[in-house]
């Protein structure tokens, strides 16, 4: 958990000093990631490990700032008889760059799980829907960038919609491996902010596939994912997931390879997702409105 604190931290656009106990020292060096390159702000965040209350201090910070480009890739569907409600299909393809090299040489974190699997889904399920062709509200199928970053790509793209014309929003993220209930399962985060979970699962009785609430509430994982912004602003947007986040072994390493990514499983959570959102996608169902007043 001082991985998360520490990341709303530096995330919050505001300027901190945090003291962390020396209770934390072993993973304090987890922090260290946090100090890569962010985007411009006018915020900074000092965190300081230490034993005893500190009252004088003085602090001097030197930041270098250079412009990127950065792209949301996004593909739209339109609807036949109600374009002007959108349905989400989402994940993001940026994870955490290049760090120090491994025993084997090895720098680069490709994040196959996190969510080369996701991005992966949302390619699929556009192929699927567009075959189709008998979508009556209108897809919008996203891959997003700097979600590792803050949700930057995720906060942007959703400026460019007016929230009460989107219906649905499936975020998907780490489905690469099995959930804590085995294959054929999947949970959704915020499950009880609207009923979305309860349409999905209609839509699967007699498949053998389940949703489930998200079993790690304590991780606060509705508001780390693309799906945030939206839920923000009433949306029904949730992230669908099979991250074991309290034993993930790969999870944030180098070692996030497509070798550890149980495909067929990847596979049958795609073709569940499209099933479960056709009642959705075709305006039968409309999911109930997040409640953002009782979000944090």
């Amino acid at each position: 958990m001082l991985l998360n604190n520490a990341y709303r931290y530096v995330t919050s656009g505001k300027n901190y000093i945090v003291w962390v106990d020396t209770a934390h020292a072993k993973n304090f060096n987890s922090l260290s990631r946090l100090k890569g390159e962010r985007f411009k702000s006018n915020s900074s965040v000092i965190l300081v490990l230490t034993a005893e209350p500190v009252t004088d201090f003085s602090f001097t910070i030197h930041n270098t700032i250079t412009e990127k480009k950065l792209k949301n890739v996004v593909g739209i569907l339109p609807g036949k008889s109600k374009k002007e409600e959108y349905v989400i299909f989402s994940g993001h393809y940026d994870h955490l760059g290049i760090g120090k090299p491994n025993a084997d040489g090895d720098s680069i974190y490709n994040g196959a799980n996190d969510d080369a699997a996701g991005t992966t889904a949302v390619i699929m399920l556009s192929k699927y829907f567009s075959k189709l062709k008998n979508n009556e509200r209108t897809i919008v199928f996203a891959a997003f960038t700097a979600e590792e970053s803050g949700g930057f790509g995720s906060q942007y793209f959703s400026k460019q919609f007016d929230p009460v014309k989107v219906m649905a929003m499936f975020n998907i993220e780490m489905i690469g491996t099995e959930s804590k209930w085995g294959r054929n399962s999947a949970y959704i985060t915020g499950y009880e902010k609207t009923d979305m979970g309860k349409m999905l699962e209609k839509n699967l009785q007699g498949t053998g596939f389940t949703f489930h609430p998200d079993p790690y509430p304590e991780q606060q994982l509705f508001y780390r994912s693309d799906n945030a912004t939206l839920a923000r602003l009433g949306v029904p947007a949730h992230t669908i997931s099979t991250s074991k986040m309290d034993s993930e072994p790969f999870y944030h390493t180098l070692d996030d390879e497509v070798e550890t990514l149980d495909i067929k499983n990847m596979a049958e959570i795609i073709k569940a997702i499209a099933l479960s959102s056709k009642s959705i996608i075709s305006g039968e169902d409309t999911p109930s409105r997040v409640d953002a007043s009782q979000l944090r």
